[in-house]
């Protein structure tokens, strides 16, 4: 048995997470949040303990209070409040903590190029939390690679604490800009199966250093026509050239306008411009040579058309 602690753990990937773990009953699971959360505690059966991301020492003596050997960090690398996130210093109490010995630090996405670095902050965080992994000495350490969340376009029919997000491909009203060509291939996954996968392998004997988790392989294009073939109409559909893309140019969707408030038009044309170059460069095709679905192959995946028609097929 593990004593497991998931940062970040009463919302989002983090939940989906925390409920999993409870789901094997192999585990002593513990949330560490900025704040209290007597709702959560209360429906998953998990105390919530509050922490100070800022206080490494303070952090560090929580986690050797209540024992966690296990940590599990779902910490966003693109805080909405436009502040830094906490990972580094989370790794460094981890890595500090006499009790702690294994941290899955925060990804849950997909290997960014390179030569986009500047362009997008959740890169040059995420890449500064690496940098403070290869200094880790006491810690074995993994995260996660799942390609792009479903629960974006299947939420919140398909259970999910992630809120629908649903770039691309617009599907509650219809629309589709597609960048470049749509025949690339791209791996969706949803965080159901990311959290069953991220409770397995804690009982593995050794950790891989980066894991993989494929849901479903499909083309944007493939996609765009299970969305179709759900909701029983012709998508608009146009398409963003790369040349376009390159420019910092997309198309704009009805459903981009209510996140305008939380990410203003200006950045988030700019982050879907550079997303789109990644997903027509095969970013988002992720095929490694070893995954979590071979090494759990009882772990059954949910796959893009059967849950695109479960979250909108008209009866």
């Amino acid at each position: 048995m593990a004593i497991v602690a998931v940062a970040g753990g009463t919302g989002n990937i983090g939940r989906a997470i925390v409920e999993a773990l409870v789901a094997t009953g192999k585990h002593k699971v513990k949330i560490l949040a900025r704040k209290p959360n007597a709702e959560v505690e209360a429906r998953v059966g998990v105390p919530v303990i509050v922490v100070d991301y800022d206080n490494v020492p303070g952090l560090t003596k929580i986690l050797e209070d209540n024992k966690i050997d296990t940590v599990i960090s779902t910490i966003t690398m693109i805080p909405m409040d436009g502040s830094s996130p906490k990972e580094i210093q989370l790794i460094q109490a981890a890595d500090a903590s006499k009790t702690t010995k294994r941290l899955i630090s925060s990804d849950w996405a997909a290997p960014a190029p390179s030569d986009n670095v500047g362009s997008l902050p959740s890169v040059i965080n995420r890449l500064a939390a690496e940098k403070e992994l290869a200094k880790v000495s006491n810690l074995e350490t993994t995260h996660i690679v799942n390609g792009y969340f479903l629960d974006f376009f299947t939420s919140p029919v398909v259970k999910s604490y992630l809120q629908q997000r649903t770039f691309f491909i617009d599907i509650p009203n219809n629309v589709a800009a597609i960048p470049g060509s749509g025949d690339v291939s791209v791996v969706f996954t949803h965080s159901a199966d990311i959290a069953k996968f991220t409770a397995a392998i804690l009982d593995l004997e050794k950790w891989d250093p980066v894991s993989y988790v494929i849901g479903d392989r499909v083309t944007l294009n493939e996609f765009l026509r299970y969305a179709e073939a759900a909701k029983g109409v012709k998508f608009d559909v146009t398409y963003d050239s790369v040349e376009t893309l390159k420019t910092g140019v997309v198309t704009e969707l009805p459903s981009y306008l209510p996140m305008y408030p939380f990410f203003p038009k200006p950045a988030m044309l700019g982050f879907l411009a550079t997303f789109g170059q990644w997903f027509e460069a095969g970013v988002f095709d992720i095929k490694p040579e070893r995954t979590l679905n071979h090494q759990f192959p009882h772990i059954k995946t949910g796959k893009v058309k059967d849950l695109l028609e479960q979250a909108w097929k008209t009866t």
